[in-house]
């Protein structure tokens, strides 16, 4: 073949190859470019979030002044602050601030444990409604026909009307007692049916009926102590490890536990609490054997996870619980909230939340559900809850979220 022939073939497919280089390169760059770019505007929203927050006064006014994260932390007396801001059905920044143990001086860290107080709750929740699926449970059955080693005593209220998981979960089962205190670290720990009968060593009231069970709401942590119950009593099986198979494992919550004690080795990355003048809660932190109500430990990172699991639920049938089983559990009832979440908005302002305060802790989680957009925030002070106010505020400012409390519409 002639020089020339041959040098006519070969040109064109060096001139290929060198086109397909130099795209992938460009390509290679641009997308690093881009990668970069939105890596520094999430750095630069996290930093106007906390450079712009906006203190609300006792009569419900905003000062009208914009205030650092770190002068609020201080004004509040919150010596501790973690937060995991999610988007688009992922963690967008998880930041840390302040300190989890004031006498050591110990920095916060986005893998610092929190009691997740009365966010334990939506987690039981979704936890019941796994096994509802597998048909081990019914939602609107008398829960005391499957309990074993106690049942609910009988009252003129629930004569007619009787307590199902329905109810528990959305706090209409008219069940008594609103929340727990703990306990030190010195004393015995009552069992779960000495705190269903307020009998020693329980320092909480007894769990009865007090009103016609799906009349109204009233919120219940006893209700949860006997949600705990059901499920030992079901499955077999002790709470946190049925837990830990149920939901935080298949959610990735790989720092998560309902252990109690906590396990040796997450007792060093764990928070200690602090009253509102904060004074050092006694042992650290109070022990909740009231797990289902109180009893998670756990860190903004993976309750993100938990919600975002939630939400891709319920847009798509794509987390641990069928679509379904998400989209009823984020339905309102009338006159209360949904099933194991509060509620708030429709279509696309539809979003699902939880608070949470133990001794010495406060903690807020929400996400829109359609979108997979919102935050987890927690923190180891009883002042923590004005401080969440206004980080929420923040953000919603800055992504654009809408009123997110009432006092903002």
């Amino acid at each position: 073949m002639p020089l020339k022939s041959l040098t006519s073939k070969i040109q064109p497919s060096v001139n290929n190859r060198l086109t397909s280089i130099f795209y992938l390169q460009f390509l290679a760059i641009l997308l690093t470019t881009l990668s970069a770019n939105g890596q520094r505007e999430l750095a630069l929203s996290s930093e106007r979030i906390e450079n712009k927050l906006i203190h609300i006064t006792r009569s419900g006014a905003d000062s009208g002044t914009y205030q650092t994260i770190y002068d609020r932390m201080r004004a509040l007396n919150v010596p501790g602050v973690s937060i995991a801001v999610f988007d688009n059905g992922k963690i967008s920044w998880a930041k840390a601030y302040g300190v989890s143990d004031k006498s050591q001086a110990k920095p916060v860290a986005t893998s610092t444990l929190f009691q997740a107080a009365s966010i334990s709750k939506p987690v039981t929740s979704v936890a019941t409604f796994r096994l509802i699926e597998k048909q081990a449970l019914t939602l609107d059955e008398d829960v005391n026909l499957k309990l074993k080693r106690w049942k609910i005593p009988e009252s003129p209220f629930s004569e007619k009307e009787k307590v199902t998981i329905r109810r528990i979960v959305s706090h209409t089962a008219g069940l008594s007692v609103h929340g727990f205190a703990g306990y030190n670290h010195t004393v015995k720990l009552p069992t779960v049916t000495q705190i269903l009968d307020g009998t020693p060593p329980a320092n909480s009231s007894p769990v009865r009926v007090k009103e016609t069970p799906g009349e109204k709401e009233s919120y219940s942590g006893g209700g949860f102590t006997v949600l705990q119950l059901l499920l030992e009593d079901v499955t077999g099986k002790p709470f946190g490890p049925l837990l830990e198979d149920l939901v935080l494992k298949p959610v990735g919550m790989k720092q998560s536990t309902f252990s109690l004690p906590l396990p040796s080795d997450q007792v060093s990355i764990a928070a200690k609490g602090y009253d509102e003048r904060g004074n050092m809660v006694d042992g650290g932190y109070h022990l909740y054997p009231e797990l289902a109500a109180a009893g998670l430990w756990t860190t903004p990172g993976d309750l993100a996870k938990f919600m975002l699991n939630v939400s891709d639920s319920y847009r798509a049938d794509k987390g641990i619980l069928k679509q379904e089983t998400a989209r009823q559990m984020l339905t309102k009832i009338p006159g209360a909230g949904g099933l194991g979440f509060g509620v708030d908005g429709t279509g696309e302002t539809l979003r699902f939340r939880h608070s949470g305060g133990n001794a010495g802790f406060s903690c807020y989680a929400v996400a829109f559900a359609q979108t997979g957009r919102g935050v987890v925030i927690m923190t180891n002070s009883d002042n923590g809850t004005s401080l969440i106010h206004e980080l929420v505020r923040a953000m919603a400012r800055e992504y654009q979220w809408g009123p997110m409390w009432p006092r903002d519409n």
